[in-house]
């Protein structure tokens, strides 16, 4: 009956994102026409934290238990599904997407340095709250530049404010519903899991990291399928450089990140190769395509077999 019951609400759940996803991009595209500011760029500032928020209680709820060791392997868990299995399902969809925002490749490189900063900080074995704070830094000096980007913008005249107000509140309604649907997935899968008595792995590997992924994939999904596709590419880029920043920052900074480096050598060198190829993607003819979506995908299976074999399955609970 348990089990029914979660089937149920799993897929309740997966039906209220899909919706919730059409409405966000909807009302982004039209605030976006409204202060004149390129959808890539209110994509990543906005919907970009706002879709790692699931990323972000994982860490506090981690920090607060004493294990901020699980933010941090969800961290880089979420910024390898983003890049490889949502971008890669995204190009799928898109099948060939071109890129015309010329901010997007400078914001390419970006991402991937803030990307490497938390692991450069962590050569010590320790994530640190004065690590914390300048991830912190990092994250709103950045996000300062991005809005500074396009503070040059001019009103639209005639501007009915009501249909604004009304489009900033399917906006938060849209994004209480993507995060809250997504919670209730992520929830009624792990019980799942633990009915069938599936490996504790399947559901660290799977259920947290894809599964805080979420937002983004449903969100990027139905932006593409709405002709919105560098609102898709911006949340990706934005999510990233939010997790690797103000996520394991604020993380850090209630309760420091200790750990043995060798433990996530394997994933934290992958997430780098997997951010290069998706830069390189992005970078080679100004596009991507559906070919370079199933190489995506195929590097995300090339993960989950490579985190197989080295760590092993643990013993069934």
């Amino acid at each position: 009956m348990a089990l029914t019951i979660n089937i149920l609400i799993l897929i309740i759940s997966a039906f209220v994102l899909a919706k919730s996803g059409t409405l966000l991009v909807r009302s982004l595209s039209k605030l976006a026409r409204f202060l004149k500011v390129s959808e890539y760029m209110i994509a990543f500032v906005l919907v970009a934290f706002a879709t790692s928020v699931p990323e972000l209680f994982v860490g506090i709820v981690s920090a607060l238990n004493k294990t901020p060791e699980i933010s941090l392997g969800n961290v880089i868990g979420s910024n390898i599904a983003d890049v490889t299995l949502v971008m890669g399902i995204i190009a799928l969809l898109g099948r060939y997407t071109k890129i015309q925002n010329k901010f997007i490749f400078k914001d390419l490189f970006y991402m991937f340095l803030i990307a490497l900063v938390p692991i450069l900080l962590m050569l010590d074995n320790l994530l640190s709250r004065l690590d914390g704070f300048i991830l912190l830094i990092i994250f709103f000096l950045y996000m300062y530049k991005m809005i500074h980007k396009n503070k040059s913008v001019e009103r639209i005249n005639n501007v009915h404010y009501t249909e604004v107000f009304k489009n900033f509140g399917i906006f938060f309604l849209s994004i209480l519903l993507l995060l809250g649907s997504a919670e209730f997935l992520v929830r009624s899968a792990k019980e799942i899991s633990i009915e069938l008595n599936l490996p504790i792995l399947l559901i660290g590997l799977f259920v947290v990291a894809i599964g805080t992924s979420l937002p983004e994939l449903v969100y990027g999904s139905r932006a593409v399928l709405l002709k919105h596709k560098e609102q898709a590419l911006g949340n990706i880029m934005g999510s990233i450089v939010a997790n690797s920043t103000a996520v394991l920052g604020i993380t850090a900074i209630i309760t420091p990140i200790a750990f043995n480096f060798s433990l996530f050598l394997i994933s934290g060198s992958f997430m780098i190769f997997a951010l290069f190829i998706f830069m390189i993607f992005i970078r080679s003819g100004s596009a991507i395509t559906w070919r370079e979506g199933v190489a995506l995908l195929m590097l995300y299976i090339l993960f989950i077999i490579v985190q197989f074999y080295i760590q092993g399955l643990p013993t069934v609970q």
